[in-house]
């Protein structure tokens, strides 16, 4: 008797769907990776970097209209959880192009970026803006696109305000955090950094800065002007710098990993099924 039956008509089977063999990842189907992500072939997943993005504006603790972009930290947050428990992720690659959002949500990811153990590296392509900017400083290595921006601006709300004085003595107190993470996970001077946070004449009708990729550098917010390949560059870098000082072998000295390696007798190791794998031909 067939597992899959016909609930319809109670005497027709359906073929079993096809199992992917033990060892191996179940494919994404052409046709969901193509709604989904826009490709027709997914990109092989034995990579040891994990790359997140995040773009559009970051939502936290309200839901954002439909026609908004937006990177929920929900999402993120257990993404970061799972790469840094993966043994075979050994760097991650953060892509930043988002105009702000919720404040505490993005602090959130910040402080989750900067507090793992394993190599990170973000990259600002297009822009990092408001609260994009602690994202953006928060790993061991920063980069931005010669063409993008960041936006330096003091801490903003609308709607309804109940209590004007307690209510700003919230909101600095929680721009003061951000001056400190920003601060305390770059080279920028606190001093600066506030200089460019409450400068007038640079926005139409507000206050703050447009600060551009080498001007980014020379202040000390980002480390270094550069694209995806400079950063897949340095976030390797210090990856064979852990594995040295770790006492771990290089890239190129790892053997390629194999799904059923041979037992100590040196016979083809047992499936989960009970069924010997069968010996290639020479």
């Amino acid at each position: 008797m067939k597992p899959y039956s016909n609930l319809s008509s109670g005497n027709e089977e359906t073929a079993t769907p096809d199992q992917p063999e033990v060892g191996q990842r179940p494919a994404l189907p052409a046709m969901e990776a193509l709604q989904q992500l826009g490709q027709t072939s997914m990109p092989g997943s034995e990579s040891n970097v994990f790359c997140m993005t995040i773009i559009g504006q970051i939502e936290g603790h309200l839901i954002l209209p439909p026609q908004n972009k937006t990177t929920k930290y929900e999402h993120i947050i257990p993404q970061l959880v799972a790469a840094e428990q993966n043994p075979r992720i050994e760097g991650l690659m953060i892509l930043l192009n988002t105009v702000g959002g919720d404040v505490e949500a993005g602090l959130a990811i910040a402080e989750m970026i900067a507090s793992m153990s394993k190599p990170t590296v973000t990259i600002v392509i297009g822009g990092g803006h408001s609260i994009g900017v602690p994202i953006a400083v928060s790993s061991t290595y920063s980069y931005i696109a010669e063409s993008a921006t960041m936006t330096i601006h003091p801490i903003r709300m609308s709607g309804l305000v109940i209590g004007v004085p307690q209510t700003f003595e919230y909101m600095e107190k929680m721009q003061e955090r951000v001056v400190r993470f920003v601060v305390s996970h770059s080279r920028i001077t606190e001093e600066k950094f506030k200089e460019l946070m409450f400068k007038t004449g640079e926005l139409n009708r507000d206050i703050g800065t447009a600060v551009g990729g080498a001007d980014a550098v020379k202040y000390g917010l980002i480390d270094a002007v550069g694209g995806i390949g400079e950063a897949m560059k340095q976030l390797n870098a210090i990856i064979e710098t852990r594995r040295q000082q770790n006492g771990l072998p290089g890239a190129q000295q790892q053997a390629p990993l194999t799904p059923f390696p041979p037992n100590a007798a040196g016979s083809p190791a047992e499936t989960i099924s009970g069924e010997r794998d069968k010996e290639l031909p020479q």
